[in-house]
Formats: structure tokens, sequence, C-alpha cells
């Protein structure tokens, strides 16, 4: 049985470790947690221990327990460390090399590799000396699951919310190397915009964040497949254990997409230009008058040539429907038009949708049109890879 050592540090979002621990616990894994100081005033040392059926630790200079150099031996009889949630506190002491208290004792004189799982304000997670300590434990081979956007218990809105409890669960397990349904497959995964240049320093281009796209790749690979994501230009960064690789235009996506072939599955969550532009070689200047006419050709049409039967066609085939009207006319009709086996379609039509947090989707296949309920964006993602994952079972 694998043991995970679980440390709870302060945050509201330390109530999200008794779910973890239910679902570790579930799964098999035997469960020691640690409980900080800052911790204890989120959630009670019964609560964790009715969860995980073992002793909660507190003190480092517990009589009893440092008889026996309890922080050693909590430190190195684990499989793995886990931090979740993980405060800019205790990152902070991580990545100095504190160590005034059990949790972060133990975390210096662990010899096992360590997860952390981020949580805390936007503002907090946003400052250059969290993101400094970042880099800093990153580089020493620390796991991070990267925290969620969206509305927080201050009342702020961005990135800092604690990851789900099932992400966290699949980063662990990918952590310790257990083999997940979608483990020895390799997925192809578009995502973002792409920019068609005008002229040297115009292009046109979309509002797609690509946020979608990343958060598909990230679950893939925490179900266990080696995913290559072909990104257009954004401004998030690039999923943890993803293979990236950044292009600009439809052309550039579509070379890259074939290069990566074979693949057993392709999501096309990007949002391709349907047209190019006769790029001229010099910025154009206004001559008065009337505007240039811009001399417009076809993109290539990833989606369906991925779609089209051969050899190098992949098993799965997912394509995506933005749309502004009539979803599920138009989505079934370009299911059909473009050849792939699944449509995930939602409407674009609103404010704040495109480039949000948030995602409300039908998807397509064989088995009819399902309609999945607002969900933020890992959300759809997690699910999306769970039916995906049901394929290759």
């Amino acid at each position: 049985m694998k043991r995970i050592l679980l440390i709870v540090s302060g945050g509201i979002a330390a109530y999200k470790a008794l779910e973890l621990v239910r679902l570790l616990s579930k799964a098999g894994y035997g469960v020691r947690c640690v409980l900080t100081p800052a911790g204890e005033k989120f959630v009670t040392p019964m609560a964790l221990q009715a969860l995980s059926g073992e002793k909660v630790y507190t003190d480092l200079f517990s009589l009893t327990d440092e008889s026996e150099m309890g922080h050693i031996e909590l430190s190195r009889s684990a499989d793995l460390v886990v931090v979740a949630p993980a405060s800019a506190d205790i990152l902070a002491k991580m990545a100095a090399g504190l160590a005034g208290d059990l949790a972060s004792t133990l975390l210096l004189a662990t010899d096992k590799r360590v997860l952390v799982a981020p949580a805390m304000n936007v503002r907090m997670w946003e400052h250059p000396a969290t993101r400094a300590n970042m880099a800093r434990l990153e580089s020493r081979g620390v796991l991070v699951v990267a925290p969620d956007s969206g509305p927080m218990a201050c009342g702020e809105f961005g990135p800092g919310r604690l990851a789900e409890p099932p992400v966290i669960l699949a980063a662990i397990e990918a952590a310790l190397g257990v083999a997940g349904p979608l483990s020895g497959r390799h997925a192809i995964v578009t995502s973002g915009p792409t920019h068609e240049p005008i002229d040297p320093v115009r292009y046109i281009a979309n509002r797609s964040s690509g946020k979608q796209g990343h958060a598909i790749a990230a679950a893939l690979a925490a179900l266990g497949a080696r995913v290559t994501l072909v990104s257009g230009p954004v401004s998030i960064a690039d999923p943890a254990g993803v293979q990236t690789l950044h292009v600009e235009t439809a052309a550039q996506m579509l070379a890259a997409v074939e290069a990566a072939l074979p693949a057993d599955v392709a999501v096309c969550a990007a949002a391709v230009g349907d047209w190019r532009v006769a790029t001229a070689a010099q910025k154009m200047k206004k001559a008065g008058g009337a505007p240039p006419a811009l001399q417009l050709a076809e993109n290539p049409d990833i989606l369906a040539q991925l779609s089209a039967p051969g050899p190098l066609r992949p098993r799965l085939v997912v394509g995506f429907a933005a749309e502004t009207e009539h979803l599920a006319e138009y989505a079934a009709a370009k299911r059909a038009r473009k050849g792939c086996d699944w449509i995930v379609a939602n409407n674009v039509g609103g404010t704040g949708i495109m480039g949000g947090e948030e995602n409300e989707v039908l998807l397509l296949s064989d088995e009819g049109a399902q309609a999945w309920p607002k969900l933020s964006k890992r959300e759809v993602a997690g699910l999306l890879a769970e039916k995906i994952g049901k394929i290759f079972a």
C-alpha cells in the first residue's frame, strides 16, 4: 500500500483537504496528516483522523512523538509528501529552507518527492516573492498542482483557488507512477487563437485565451497520456508535464500537428483563423481615400484533415464549435462536414464567455447530444478527459 503524508496548512481552502483524504482512502492509499497551527483554525485534528483512520500530527516538540525522532520518521516513511493547501507562508518556508515547526521541519528532512497544491489570495499568488519562491521550488523538483481561477472567499477574482481534490488525486497518482486509463497513449491538443499577419505589425485574430485547450491538455496528462499541446499565441503558462509547441498561424499549427502524428486521440480546441491575408512586405500606410482591400485566402482545415480516413487518423478526433446562434444545429452540421467523432459546442455570443473562466458545452457524439451545466474550464476538461479515458479503458 502506498502511503501519503498530507500536510494541511492554513487558509479557507483547508476544508477541501477533508475531501482529498476521503478520496485517497477510497483509492486504497494510507494517509497520515500533519496539521499546521494555522490549519487548525480551519479544520480539526479529529476530522482528519476520522477520515484517515490515522493519528494526526501537530507538534514538533511532542514529548511522545519526538522521543523517537517523529519528524524524521514521518518524513521518510511516506511514498510522497503532499502539501494541500499550500499557503504562501509554507511555500516561503520551503523555498528558504526554514524549519521552525513540524511541517517545515519534515519538509526539510524528507528524502521523498514533494507535491504542493497552492491556495491563496490572487494578490499573494501573483506577488513577485511568491512567484520567485515557486520558481525556486520547481527548480528543486517540487511538483506543483496549479491553482484554479475564480471567485474567492475574500471577494476577489483570479488565480489562487485550490485545485479540486480529484485533480490533486490525479496528480498524486501520476507522481507515484500509477497507470491511468490513458497510460501509453499519445494525445494531440490544439489550443488558443491563430494570428494571421496582414503586414509586419498587424494581424487578424480572435478572442480565444487558450484556457480550455490548455486545461484539456493537463487533464489528459493527469490520466497518463503523453500529450503534445500545439498552442497559438496565449498569455497563460504551459501546462506542467505536457510538451508544448508554440505557433502563430494556422499553417504553422497544421505543420506542428502533422509532425506530432501518429496519435491515439486529437482534441482540436484551438480557435483557428478561417482565413489568411496576402501579407504586405512593409507596414501598410494611410494614403487617404478608401481603406485598402484585404485579399483573403482560406486557411487549411486542421480538424477535417485529422478526421479524414487514413493510416494516421487518430482513433478518436474531437472538434470544438464556438457558435453565436443555433448551437445544436450548427454543431451537428460541423461534425458531419468535418468527419470528426465528437464535437464540443459552446455558445460564445455573450460577453465574457470567450476567454472567460467558465464554459457551458454541448457534447455531440454517436450517443446523441449531452448538455453539460456551466462549469469551470478545468471541470469541463476533467469531464472530457474522463470520457476519453473510457474509450481506451
